[in-house]
């Protein structure tokens, strides 16, 4: 597995008519996860592009938009780790997140302007009374304001352009929503959820629910997948600590602790490595399987499946 070093030899400075020219670093393979602690007013966007410049990486991504207004977990795959982006979006996530009461926006946040406000109030218990109705298995209509395409445009596009949009009820899973604080004019939840789900309509159904409106005024991600606050990195520690790239830096298969690893021999590996499918012996070997991954000596080979004792390679590592 390639690793972060710090042998990057000093650019040349090129002096110009009195300007300095510093050619750019040279690209590198760089493989692993970057879990960033996104700021608030940092788009997704621009945080993978500030990742990939501190690694000097040739290709980097993320693993789930998270919206400029909210700051936390924001995982970041670079090289070889980008094959495991679907097993990180694909888990759960939890988050933190502040409703405003009194006034509804149509961007279901503190972006948007106000479409609607009420003087009430909710009161803790009738908060909470209303929680189970919440959790499990929900329809939700997603705000119009995301990410979500219609015919091919993304729906925030299209009501920036001041079109009406119209976006269908879908079921998204909520294991669970809890409240951390009341003060009145605001409450703080915790929730968990899955792929899908979209914070801001929790909150602006709740404010209708309650008959006193709401949008959120708060928002931070907490976990995504396997990864949690403990695994965070922050914009100035990878800038500004010599050693914080490399101690941000986080294994491919990191991303698939979730998931069972089999291990394999090196003559096994190499067949995986081309693309067969490899006869899984041993009395304790898996016969069926969704989603597995195969090492051998430590290192990645492959994620895949298990049929009828074969595993069957879906995408092979080259670490």
């Amino acid at each position: 597995m390639s690793e972060v070093t710090d042998t990057e030899d000093a650019a040349p400075e090129i002096l110009e008519g009195g300007r300095s020219f510093a050619p750019r670093p040279k690209k590198r393979d760089v493989h692993g996860w970057v879990v960033l602690d996104k700021p608030v007013g940092m788009t997704s966007t621009h945080a993978v592009a500030v990742v990939k410049r501190v690694f000097s990486a040739k290709k980097a991504g993320h693993a789930g938009t998270l919206d400029p207004l909210a700051s936390g977990l924001l995982p970041i795959a670079l090289g070889e780790a980008t094959k495991t982006v679907p097993f990180v979006m694909d888990g759960r996530k939890a988050y933190e997140f502040t409703v405003a009461w009194g006034s509804q926006t149509d961007t279901d946040d503190t972006e948007g302007k106000v479409i609607a406000s009420s003087d009430a109030r909710p009161e803790i218990d009738s908060i909470t009374a209303l929680l189970p109705r919440f959790t499990g298995t929900i329809s939700q209509v997603p705000p119009k304001y995301s990410a979500i395409k219609i015919a091919g445009e993304r729906a925030y596009d299209l009501a920036r352009d001041g079109e009406d949009v119209v976006l269908e009820a879908r079921p998204v899973e909520i294991d669970a929503l809890r409240v951390v604080s009341h003060e009145g004019e605001r409450t703080t939840f915790e929730a968990e959820c899955g792929k899908g789900t979209y914070v801001r309509a929790i909150a602006r159904d709740l404010g209708l629910a309650l008959g006193c409106l709401g949008h959120v005024a708060h928002l931070r991600r907490t976990r995504v997948g396997p990864f949690s606050v403990a695994d965070a990195a922050t914009v100035e520690m990878l800038r500004d600590e010599p050693d914080g790239p490399a101690r941000a830096l986080r294994p491919v298969a990191t991303a698939l602790s979730l998931i069972p690893e089999i291990a394999v021999h090196r003559d096994a590996a190499l067949r995986l490595k081309r693309g067969q499918s490899v006869l899984l012996r041993g009395r304790d070997a898996p016969v069926e399987s969704q989603a597995v991954y195969a090492t051998s000596g430590g290192v990645l080979i492959a994620t895949g499946s298990i049929d009828q004792g074969e595993f069957v390679p879906h995408r092979v590592f080259n670490l």
